[in-house]
């Protein structure tokens, strides 16, 4: 119990202390940096709106209404599916690439500092590959 509870006080402590850098550094909140991030790494540059929930493992409701403030925003947009009319793709417009690129900086500086500077090369393997292992599988 002890070992998730340190699990879960870190990744609260390091999603906080991040996601206020980067709102002071360029006003862009963790979540729209995550939904962002995962835009410029699928392989198509875009994701179904069901792909997007399960990456940054919100529910679909809650998606939705993230994207909402991200085109509101003019950092992403809506495109239809061809093959499933039922399906709606998101990607990032220019301004969203932009501006991800500024928050890789300020994302890439923070990493520096608190994993980096903290954690020798070895020890960043190590917990690499501590934590695949408990993700393999979800």
């Amino acid at each position: 119990m002890a070992l998730f509870g340190l699990l879960l006080e870190t990744n609260a402590r390091l999603s906080r202390d991040l996601g206020a850098a980067l709102e002071n550094a360029c006003r862009v909140p963790l979540a729209w940096f995550e939904v962002m991030l995962q835009l410029r790494q699928s392989p198509e540059g875009r994701l179904k709106m069901s792909q997007m929930a399960d990456a940054i493992v919100h529910s679909t409701g809650g998606t939705t209404r993230l994207v909402d403030r991200l085109e509101e925003a003019g950092l992403v947009h809506r495109q239809l599916c061809p093959n499933d009319r039922r399906a709606i793709y998101v990607a990032l417009t220019d301004e969203g690439n932009t501006k991800l690129d500024v928050a890789l900086d300020v994302h890439l500086a923070y990493l520096d500092d608190h994993l980096a500077a903290r954690l020798s090369v070895p020890e960043r393997r190590a917990l690499t590959t501590l934590l695949l292992k408990l993700n393999a599988n979800r």
